[in-house]
């Protein structure tokens, strides 16, 4: 088996090449920088002039941040995805999207693979909505929706929540019961790897095998990263809506990033759970639970 995997460089281009090549495939890694064993590509420009030709296209490269240009976010999430498709129009594409393309205003519970939102709160939940809708256009394509990715390599997700601690004291929105359907990396390679072999089409939600509750989640990743003794507070969803509005526009008069962002408010202080039945009878997966022991491993080898 011979693939391409757009965003080589990144936490899920770089696990789902590496899950490949352990399998004895053949990877072919896109990457906007140029090095060994990389391909050059940047989505906001023209494709190579020769393509490699493969059994399949997997499409992680992606704009990913809470807050941002707008033009950029479109150009590379939307024009990009559209970009890779027209490219591989006859080749299978296997296209990473996000659970973030479900409505924000309302808890998910149990939720199916349903058709994207039409409203979002920042301009990454509304391409990479756009970007979902373009991959399933293409005659061949499956469009992964994972909740919450995490496991060694991840840059974003658990190091924001412990570079969030302030004075002995982590602030988490909602209540500790809150659950969460998050997806371990390994969860997500698997699913990749099978949709590249597969001809299931449309969407597929991936997340691990149950839900977990927030307080549990966060407890452990403190736990496991040498900060025990660090406190947990909530602050109510309406009350950390508003707040994260008044920063937002705050950020805009002064051009720098907030640190607190409506869409982080809604996506953590909302059940966020999934249906995964498409997951374990349309690709044969059977995902392993959340699992956060080794936390502290990922962060301190920045694995």
């Amino acid at each position: 088996m011979r693939i391409a995997v757009t965003g080589a460089t990144g936490f899920i281009g770089g696990a789902v090449a590496a899950a490949a090549e352990a399998a004895g495939w053949e990877v072919v890694r896109f990457a906007r920088q140029r090095g060994a064993g990389l391909t050059y590509w940047d989505l906001t420009g023209l494709p190579p002039a020769r393509l490699p030709v493969v059994d399949a296209v997997v499409h992680a490269a992606a704009n990913v941040s809470d807050w941002g240009d707008p033009r950029l976010f479109h150009r590379v999430n939307v024009l990009g995805t559209q970009s890779v498709a027209e490219a591989y129009a006859g080749t299978r594409l296997v296209h990473i999207s996000s659970s973030s393309v479900y409505p924000w205003w309302e808890p998910c519970i149990n939720r199916g693979e349903e058709e994207v939102a039409s409203r979002h709160l920042n301009a990454y939940g509304r391409t990479k909505a756009l970007a979902d809708i373009e991959a399933r256009r293409h005659g061949n394509a499956v469009a992964l929706r994972p909740h919450g990715v995490y496991g060694p390599g991840d840059r974003t997700l658990l190091p924001r929540l412990v570079n969030n601690i302030r004075r002995g004291q982590l602030l988490s929105v909602g209540h500790g019961r809150v659950t969460h359907q998050l997806t371990h990396v390994q969860n997500l390679t698997k699913a990749v790897l099978s949709a590249c072999q597969s001809e299931l089409r449309g969407a597929v939600n991936v997340a691990d095998a149950g839900p977990v509750e927030l307080g549990e989640v966060l407890r452990q990743v403190l736990d496991a990263t040498g900060h025990a003794d660090v406190h947990i507070r909530y602050l109510p969803l309406p009350a950390a809506m508003a707040l994260a509005g008044a920063v937002e526009a705050l950020s805009a008069a002064t051009r720098r990033a907030p640190r607190l962002t409506r869409y982080g408010v809604s996506q953590l202080g909302r059940q966020r759970t999934y249906r995964i039945d498409r997951l374990r009878e349309g690709l044969g997966i059977e995902p392993i639970s959340t699992t956060l022991p080794d936390a502290g491993k990922w962060l301190e080898h920045g694995a």
